[in-house]
């Protein structure tokens, strides 16, 4: 046993208490993290914006290691050293290191995604979820981790399988937005029968099951109404829900869709829902002339012209099409077609209702009179805040008027609907951190 003498205690004592400082003061400064966008580069100091919206300058420590990675990326190994020099404006870094003087973040570590490679990621994302599934949720089975929604493709009482595992990104949209940067990480448990819901991921050969490798879902509310009464000055409308006979106060906020239908195309669409169309594709019925002579309410056109901008599609008569590229409506249903409507398609041949409506012109709250026939889809609203309004559509009386007894002719058209996803996919900068 190794004796020490009472001379040696008093170093001892003092390596002990430096050792207990020196741990107080690590507890007192733990690492922190800072996540954001790149908004200014000046010489090795950048000024990142945090996610909260607020700005914080970050500068780096010496032999600070900084990395670059592409969105997504799980595995840091083969991930490149970067200089600040490489940094630029508009891209996500994740940062560890500490507080310093004036508030500046000091680094130690950090890791960067380019705003080009987030772009891209953005871009694919958004193309597979147009290329994806949606609709009004009819089932969930949460222990097989499946949800159960109409198969458009299939035709009416089909039903498609969406198929959910545990490597499945699931999210849930909040009451009072349809953003899908504002939705939040979500489980299957929390989505049932009603919901809207999409998804992206590989649909099976027959198109009766789909592979989600994502799944964004939604309480919204979907009806037809008419208008009581418009207040332009606080941007709020009230209806008369058609179904319940109840006043209902919609907000319309900066993200609202307001549009009004073309009197062919809600002809068209009413004539779907009553399984009438002519063999070349064109409405017809009680109120619509035959053959290529159509009226929009302004006067009938004869030959192929329609007034309102509509005209018969040349070259084997699939349906009406609006002359500036809008869209067309009474062709042979495609797959994805609103509720099963079908026979709409953009000018690239993609049968997306809602990319028709967004182009068609904005209308206005004040162009609403009290009296009219619309149907919206809104958000569901919390106790602090009502409803806002997603869609809404006027121009729809011919809608109503086909639709069959029980049916809600809003969530037949407008369902399955564009759930906001322009904002998907930008990745965690602090992946991997």
């Amino acid at each position: 046993m190794v004796r020490i003498g009472l001379s040696k205690w008093p170093h001892w004592c003092a390596y002990l208490v430096l050792c207990a400082f020196m741990a107080q003061v690590l507890a007192q400064t733990p690492t922190a993290r800072l996540v954001g966008t790149v908004k200014s580069v000046s010489g090795s100091a950048l000024v990142v914006t945090l996610d909260s919206g607020t700005d914080n300058t970050l500068s780096f420590a010496d032999g600070a290691r900084i990395i670059r990675a592409a969105p997504g990326q799980a595995d840091l190994k083969s991930a490149p050293t970067i200089q600040v020099s490489d940094i630029q404006v508009g891209d996500r870094i994740s940062a560890r290191g500490q507080a310093g003087d004036n508030s500046v973040f000091v680094a130690s570590s950090a890791l960067v995604m380019a705003k080009s490679d987030i772009a891209q990621k953005q871009q694919r994302e958004r193309d597979e979820w147009r290329k994806g599934v949606g609709g009004l949720v009819k089932a969930v089975d949460r222990t097989a981790g499946t949800i159960t929604i109409p198969n458009s493709l299939a035709g009416a009482g089909e039903q498609m399988v969406i198929h959910a595992s545990p490597q499945t990104e699931i999210r849930r949209y909040s009451p009072d937005s349809v953003k899908f940067e504002d939705a939040k990480p979500s489980t299957l448990d929390q989505i049932k029968p009603g919901d809207q819901v999409r998804a992206r991921g590989t649909k099976s050969e027959d198109g009766s099951e789909f592979t989600a490798q994502a799944i964004v879902s939604g309480a919204f509310k979907e009806m037809a109404a008419t208008v009581a009464s418009i207040d332009p000055a606080n941007n709020r409308v009230t209806v008369t829900d058609l179904a319940t006979k109840q006043p209902v106060t919609i907000k319309v906020g900066p993200d609202s869709m307001l549009r009004k239908l073309p009197q062919m195309m809600a002809a068209g669409i009413a004539m779907r829902l009553k399984g009438i169309s002519m063999p070349g594709g064109a409405p017809t019925g009680e109120g619509t002339p035959a053959a290529n002579s159509v009226s929009s309410g302004k006067g009938a056109v004869a030959g192929n012209k329609v007034s309102g901008g509509w005209q018969r599609e040349e070259g084997g008569g699939q349906g009406w099409q609006h002359r500036n590229g809008v869209g067309s409506v009474g062709g042979p249903g495609a797959p994805g077609a609103p509720g099963g409507v079908g026979g709409f398609r953009d000018g690239k041949g993609a049968p997306d209702f809602q990319q028709i409506l967004a182009r068609m012109p904005a209308m206005q709250l004040t162009d609403l009179n009290k009296g009219d026939a619309v149907m919206l889809v809104a958000t569901e609203g919390s106790l602090g805040s009502g409803p806002t309004a997603i869609t809404l559509l006027a121009g729809v009386e011919p809608i109503l008027t086909a639709a069959p007894p029980g049916t809600n002719a809003a969530a037949t058209v407008l369902s399955p609907w564009n759930l906001g996803m322009g904002g998907a996919g930008g990745g965690d900068a602090a992946a991997g951190q």
